[in-house]
């Protein structure tokens, strides 16, 4: 059998398990960014730590996701040339990406024309079209999820344009160094710390995903031999960890305590990555979320969900959650994930159905 072949067979061995993670990754990415929890600023330790603590359990999410995909990529790295693998990649995510982007700015648009018709003072439409326009592309593109859609991409650029070094040990080590000055900068502010500002924080995730992919009954063999109730106490010292380091750097006032790149969320990532790695597929996860369908739309739909539907789902409660106290506010962003979760899932599923499947990439 051939190193491709043999590199086929192992995909379809693995796929339920990848599946597995890519959906549960997709569901805490929508909950961070749909809980509206974390601007709160408490004044005491014990509110902060709750409120550190119900965001923190799923900052695993992006990591694992980028681990996910290295470790997918490092197939379709055997079988493509590079100039193949990204004409096929960009064939498959910008067309959607590009598609929701200018559905984003279409209802910013709206929006804005709702609000000056209610109060022409307050919301004036703008005088410079030009101007308007490259504003709502730029704040579409780099201030939201969007701009993940092109750090995924340009993570995979760099490690083709470096495929040759891919599984040495060295070039994995420069790029966790990397990921680790981004870290140590929440400390320091030598640099803003903003998603544009990450572009090559994440490339060492992927990379780390093609390494376990190639070492994957090495790495299994070692994760087999911890014990499941030592790996889950550990994860949760590591949870700890991390929330003890987001309530110090909110109380030091940091702006960006909950980044994802801290040095003890990585840990706490890596270590539930190897849980779930060990836990295996769950057949249920698969069955009802069905990732490999639905995991790009519902990245691609969810902001706007949020942004839009939700407001308007929940406008007749006119709840500030500024004005409740920590637990009820944690109440309130799962209620919020829920909402989100369900309607973004509920528009892809029923886009999956069409003939527009190919506006969410399948």
């Amino acid at each position: 059998m051939s190193e491709i072949e043999q590199t086929k067979v192992k995909e379809k061995k693995n796929f339920d398990f990848v599946d597995t993670i890519r959906g549960l990754s997709m569901v805490g990415i929508v909950f961070e960014h749909s809980a509206d929890l974390g601007w709160i600023k408490y004044d005491d330790f014990s509110s902060t730590f709750v409120q550190a603590s119900v965001l923190q359990f799923f900052k695993f999410t992006t990591i694992a996701f980028f681990l996910i995909s290295g470790f997918l990529i490092n197939y379709k790295f055997t079988e493509y040339t590079p100039v193949q693998y990204m004409k096929n990649r960009l064939r498959s995510t910008i067309g959607p990406w590009l598609l929701w982007l200018h559905v984003l700015i279409l209802m910013n648009f709206i929006d804005l024309w709702f609000r000056h018709a209610r109060n022409a003072v307050a919301y004036p439409l703008p005088d410079d079209v030009v101007a308007y326009l490259g504003g709502e592309y730029y704040n579409a593109v780099t201030g939201t999820s969007f701009w993940f859609v092109l750090n995924f991409l340009i993570c995979i650029a760099l490690l083709l344009l470096f495929k040759k070094h891919l599984y040495k040990t060295g070039f994995g080590i420069i790029l966790g160094l990397t990921s680790l000055v981004y870290s140590i900068n929440l400390y320091f502010g030598w640099f803003i710390t903003e998603h544009t500002t990450a572009v090559f924080g994440f490339v060492f995730f992927l990379w780390l995903g093609a390494y376990i992919n190639r070492n994957y009954a090495r790495i299994m063999h070692f994760i087999h031999s911890i014990t499941t109730g030592r790996l889950l106490t550990f994860t949760f010292l590591l949870f700890l960890l991390s929330v003890l380091e987001t309530v110090y750097l909110k109380l030091n006032g940091v702006t960006d305590a909950y980044n994802t790149l801290r040095v003890t969320n990585i840990l706490y990532s890596l270590s539930f990555f190897a849980l779930l790695l060990k836990r295996g597929a769950m057949p249920a996860v698969n069955k009802i979320l069905e990732p490999r369908k639905t995991t790009y739309g519902i990245y691609l739909l969810h902001h706007i969900v949020i942004t839009y539907l939700l407001r308007e789902v929940l406008r007749p409660f006119s709840i500030e959650i500024q004005d409740l106290n920590v637990y009820l506010a944690a109440f309130y962003s799962c209620i919020r994930f829920t909402i989100s979760y369900l309607l973004t899932f509920i528009i892809v599923k029923g886009l999956v159905r069409t003939r527009l499947k190919w506006t969410i990439g399948s």
